[in-house]
C-alpha cells in the first residue's frame, strides 16, 4: 500500500479549507500496520473538537473521491497542531515572535543546550532569541526543537 503525495493531498484540501477560515498546518501520511492520514488544522481563534469534526465531515467525501491511498483502507484523523509543537514554517516562526520559546540545540552554546527565551527575530535562516539581558542570533541548522513554551500560569 502506498498514499499520494504529501502536497497532492493537502492541494485537493486546501479549497474546503480556505472556505472554512481553516489553515491546513501539515498533513501527515503513514503507512503501518493501520495507514492512516492526519491532517493539523489552525485557525485565527484556536481549534476544538467541533472544528475538526465539522472539517472532518467537509473533507471525507473529498478525500473519498480523491482516492489517496489508491483503493487501500486508511483512517482519517483532523487534529490541532498541538500546544508544543515544533515550529517548522514561517508562519510558525513569525506567529511566535515576541513568545517565549524552548530551544534544544545539537550541540552546547555556553555550556547550555536548553534555553527557555524569548523569540525576536526570524529570517528564515536563523532565529534571534533574547536570553536575559543578552541577544543571540542561531542558525536553524544547530536546532534540534524549538516549539512555543507551555506556561500554566
Amino acid at each position: 500500500m502506498k498514499f499520494k503525495s504529501v502536497e497532492k493531498i493537502t492541494s485537493a484540501l486546501l479549497p474546503i479549507a480556505t472556505s472554512m477560515g481553516i489553515e491546513i498546518v501539515e498533513v501527515e501520511a503513514k503507512v503501518t500496520k493501520n495507514p492512516y492520514i492526519t491532517v493539523y488544522i489552525d485557525t485565527e481563534n484556536g481549534v476544538d473538537l467541533d472544528t475538526c469534526e465539522k472539517f472532518h465531515n467537509a473533507i471525507d467525501p473529498v478525500l473519498d473521491d480523491f482516492d489517496p491511498s489508491y483503493g487501500a483502507s486508511y483512517t482519517l484523523n483532523v487534529s490541532s497542531p498541538g500546544l508544543d509543537r515544533p515550529l517548522k514554517t514561517e508562519r510558525d516562526f513569525k506567529k511566535r515572535i515576541g513568545k517565549d520559546v524552548e530551544v534544544k540545540l545539537f550541540a552546547p552554546l555556553k555550556g547550555k543546550k536548553y534555553f527557555e527565551c524569548k523569540l525576536v527575530d526570524y529570517d528564515g535562516n536563523n532565529v534571534v532569541l533574547q536570553d536575559g539581558d543578552e541577544q543571540i542570533k542561531l542558525p536553524l541548522v544547530r536546532i534540534a526543537k524549538i516549539n512555543e513554551a507551555v506556561n500554566f500560569d
